[in-house]
């Protein structure tokens, strides 16, 4: 079996597992006691903390740690909804973000809230001008993310940090960064980002951690509440495992970004050169986003019956985003990119890393034509 799924998890790093045991079995004191076991855990999450933060370029103190990112996107969202409701009630967000944000401003809005959910175009991308537009005095929040998780649609960032920061000053940015860090250039200053998200499990670290980049002087209000930990921000003693093994990931990521942004960059491209001469597959992925994701539809025919097809011929691939592949629904993301329900409903999403080689696309490229043959009749008989 080839896993082509590496925007759902990835295979930690060697390294990461290796830090990961040893920490466990060395470093068990709890970060809070005062003995020298705990001062040695705590010193182990400064250091974490302070790798981190050299790798997006900020300040240790400007790192919150946390479960992964849908934790972190809740907490930037429903954190900033609750500290400056008295500024106003108005978020925008798009209408291809990830559950995580989306559905916490669907959340929002039915507690009383106002949320803008701005179109995208064909390609996926957002138009800063709409943006510009969206924002007014009571806006709090805008949250958009930097890549997308279905098709690899990439944000144009600055200049939509730009155009927040210009149409109202006092309005929050939040950006989900799960898919872009390791993968693309992270510019979090030029971007003017106040609020940034990021998971262990989507650059070869752990799972069940992760981090919320929190400009200096934004105020969130606490998910959870307790003890002391994260400076009143999170409360619950620290995964240091978790903390350790994603500061060592994150350091490898951020220092293979050109090398991934050349190796996959190709991979994908030789992929949709292909899907372009097949007469059946229709790309929902461009060559000028992400480099490890390619989407694609086979209309007439359900996702999961080529994903299973594929299964067959060794080949693991998803469709949707892994937090949601278990619902029936077409994409809402390709919906919102206007294809059409059968186009969202027949999309598979093939997502690469740097474990993938030429050969092994080779193979995909050789499954997906035996089962695009195999199922050919089956979708002619279906569209009737």
């Amino acid at each position: 079996m080839v896993y082509w799924d590496h925007a759902a998890s990835t295979p930690p790093y060697d390294e990461v597992v290796q830090t990961m045991a040893e920490v466990m079995k060395k470093h068990y004191g709890n970060p809070s006691s005062i003995h020298r076991m705990g001062e040695d855990a705590a010193r182990l999450i400064q250091r974490a903390r302070e790798v981190c933060a050299a790798s997006l370029q900020v300040q240790p103190s400007e790192i919150i740690w946390t479960s992964g990112a849908t934790e972190g996107n809740n907490m930037a969202i429903k954190g900033a909804a609750m500290q400056y409701a008295g500024r106003g009630k108005h978020i925008v967000t798009t209408e291809i973000e990830h559950p995580s944000v989306y559905d916490t401003c669907l959340a929002l809005q039915r507690q009383g809230y106002e949320v803008t959910f701005l179109p995208v175009d064909g390609k996926g991308k957002v138009d800063p001008a709409h943006v510009a537009s969206a924002v007014r005095k009571d806006t709090i929040l805008v949250s958009i993310m930097h890549v997308n998780n279905e098709t690899g649609a990439v944000q144009p960032l600055e200049e939509i940090g730009r155009a927040v920061k210009e149409a109202n000053p006092l309005t929050l940015f939040h950006i989900d960064g799960v898919q872009g860090f390791g993968k693309l250039p992270v510019r979090l200053k030029a971007w003017k980002a106040d609020l940034y998200t990021l998971s262990a499990h989507k650059i070869r670290g752990p799972k069940g951690t992760g981090i919320l980049y929190k400009r200096e002087g934004i105020t969130l209000h606490p998910l959870l509440t307790g003890g002391k930990q994260e400076a009143g921000m999170r409360a619950g003693t620290e995964n240091i495992p978790g903390i350790v093994a994603m500061s060592k990931a994150m350091r490898m990521a951020a220092e293979q970004t050109e090398a991934f942004m050349a190796q996959v960059g190709a991979l994908r491209d030789e992929l949709l050169a292909w899907i372009g001469t097949n007469p059946v597959l229709e790309p929902n992925s461009f060559r000028e986003g992400a480099p490890h994701i390619v989407n694609l539809s086979f209309p007439g025919m359900k996702a999961e019956v080529l994903l299973h097809s594929l299964e067959e011929h060794g080949a693991l691939v998803s469709t949707k985003s892994a937090c949601s592949s278990k619902t029936a629904e077409p994409s809402r993301v390709l919906l919102a990119m206007g294809r059409s329900g059968d186009a969202a409903s027949s999309a598979i999403r093939i997502s690469m890393g740097m474990t993938n080689t030429h050969e092994e696309l080779q193979q995909l490229i050789s499954a997906l034509n035996a089962a695009v043959n195999r199922l050919q009749p089956l979708r002619q008989e279906g569209m009737k």
